[in-house]
């Protein structure tokens, strides 16, 4: 049960990432959203900026600690979406960029929505 919970939370996770990512696209048909996403975007760059780690990360670990587990056994959530979420090799440098590249790519998509809404 609590391994299923931390794997429901890992795809959560990175569902959020996903959102932080590309949710300027939802803005475009729901602009009540637009607030809502530039809080996650501004919470994606502090989490890269400032080498912390998401609550989301504690609770996953809680689980699989309740599981009597300390990694998740094999499985699609494992196997892929975890080298998504936490990346081996991850650096304070490719944090960097990974921040810079949020910004620019939501600036981006923005900025692309902004003047398609205008026509």
């Amino acid at each position: 049960m609590y391994e299923f919970a931390a794997q429901i939370t890992i795809f959560i996770h990175f569902l959020f990432i996903v959102y932080v990512v590309l949710g300027s696209i939802l803005c475009f048909f729901k602009t009540k959203l637009i607030i809502f996403h530039l809080f996650s975007v501004a919470w994606g760059v502090y989490i890269e900026l400032s080498s912390n780690v998401c609550p989301l990360t504690y609770l996953e670990n809680w689980f699989l600690q309740k599981a009597g587990l300390r990694a998740y056994t094999d499985g699609f959530i494992s196997k892929y979406i975890f080298k998504i979420v936490y990346p081996i090799g991850l650096t304070e440098q490719i944090q960097l960029y990974l921040a810079l590249g949020l910004i620019f790519i939501n600036i981006i998509l923005y900025l692309f929505l902004y003047f398609l809404k205008k026509r």
